[in-house]
């Protein structure tokens, strides 16, 4: 038997891999681009945040976010760093659950990967960019550029649209939709959000942990708490991430309410403030000590306060004001940052055309499709490639007959 898999990325190489495990079966792992998973060098800074011990279904979304349920708990992460370990991949998990490889480099997941793929059975053909895949009575035909592969079943791989400098495309959608298969609305995520707040650029750079809101509306969609970091458009880090996939799904007016003292109330906040005004610190310190030096200043001026003057100056309703800037800052949002920034496409093939037990097509036997290209995505932090890893070594083990 041949099996054909289109896309060299985690859920193409994870199903590349789980298909040659019996010997006999011939494996063609086809990559458009020059290095097999290239996205995933750039993934956690370039740490490859490989997965979650705390990934289960709740964490993921899409139309039927349920589909996803029977890969994830048939190879849950401890089974994914299991199999890593198997390879020759040694990781690190933190308190968050986030896990990362040892070595703390992306490098090091790519190449247990590229190694494990030099077996007898496995051919991998790169810069063979898929133009048409045709049904045929022993299988599938893959054509590319006058080149042709026949395989007896198919694994459709090819990862999202997000992160197009990265090698990211419409191509798995347009095959999977050329043999019949429905998609819905593709939208980023996981990406950094656009605000109209003139802050954000004079606080360029500047990190802060926070807890963060999405409003639409007046009502709160999203919350998380995490990391922050200001840019020139506007807001990005790990806690925006978390909760752009609500913003990116446009509509409405849009804002984000950040806290950036979750740990302390309102009152305890005023006090501390209070006893500060009985000090020798100009209004521009106020905050001192308490956040970032840039964000604290920014803070109190856009809180209305005059930053020159001693904070002896300050009344009580100026104190209100500026620990309400602290603990409540309304951003307002314009609109995501696009596909190209995104680290995840909201949204894909439609889940419901293929069986959650095998990833097999329901209108297409012998044809599979897993990974980022079905409609789930999930979670930051490790989320998105516990699936990719999950949905692979599903399709790749069914496929090859295996479970």
């Amino acid at each position: 038997m041949v099996i054909g898999i289109i896309g060299g990325g985690a859920s193409g190489m994870a199903a590349a891999l789980s298909a040659a495990e019996k010997e006999e079966t011939q494996v063609v792992l086809l990559e458009r681009q020059a290095r097999v998973g290239r996205k995933l060098l750039a993934t956690g800074n370039g740490r490859c945040n490989l997965t979650n011990l705390h990934a289960a279904v709740g964490g993921y979304h899409g139309s039927a976010p349920e589909f996803a349920r029977y890969a994830i708990e048939m190879f849950p992460p401890e089974k994914t760093l299991d199999w890593f370990r198997s390879l020759g991949l040694l990781t690190l998990a933190e308190d968050s659950g986030r896990v990362y490889p040892y070595s703390d480099q992306a490098n090091s997941v790519v190449d247990v990967l590229r190694f494990a793929l030099e077996k007898p059975n496995i051919q991998v053909k790169l810069g063979f960019e898929v133009e048409k895949v045709k049904k045929t009575a022993s299988g599938f035909l893959v054509q590319s550029r006058g080149e042709g592969v026949e395989c007896n079943r198919l694994i459709i791989a090819c990862g999202g649209l997000a992160g197009t400098k990265l090698g990211g495309s419409m191509s798995g959608y347009k095959l999977l939709r050329s043999l019949g298969h429905g998609c819905t609305k593709l939208r980023p995520t996981l990406v950094q959000l656009k605000s109209g707040w003139r802050g954000a650029a004079a606080l360029k750079g500047v990190r802060a942990n926070c807890r963060a809101a999405v409003v639409h509306d007046g009502k709160v969609t999203a919350e998380s708490e995490g990391q922050l970091q200001f840019t020139e458009y506007g807001l990005s880090g790990p806690v925006i991430f978390e909760i752009s996939r609500d913003v990116c799904q446009g509509g409405g007016d849009w804002l984000c309410r950040l806290d950036f003292l979750p740990e302390m109330d309102g009152k305890a906040l005023i006090s501390e403030l209070e006893k500060r005004r009985n000090t020798v610190l100009p209004v521009s310190e106020l905050l001192t000590g308490i956040l970032h030096n840039r964000l604290g200043r920014v803070l109190t001026q856009s809180a209305g306060l005059t930053l020159n003057g001693p904070a002896s100056s300050l009344s009580d309703g100026e104190l209100v004001q500026a620990a309400r800037g602290v603990k409540c800052l309304e951003v307002s949002l314009t609109e995501p940052m696009g596909m190209d920034s995104a680290q995840v496409t909201a949204g894909g093939i439609l889940t419901s055309q293929f069986d959650e037990k095998t990833m097999e097509s329901r209108i297409v036997p012998g044809l599979y499709a897993c990974g980022e290209v079905l409609d789930i995505d999930g979670d930051c932090g490790g989320y998105n490639l516990q699936w990719a890893w999950s949905s692979g070594r599903l399709a790749g083990l069914r496929a090859g007959g295996m479970l």
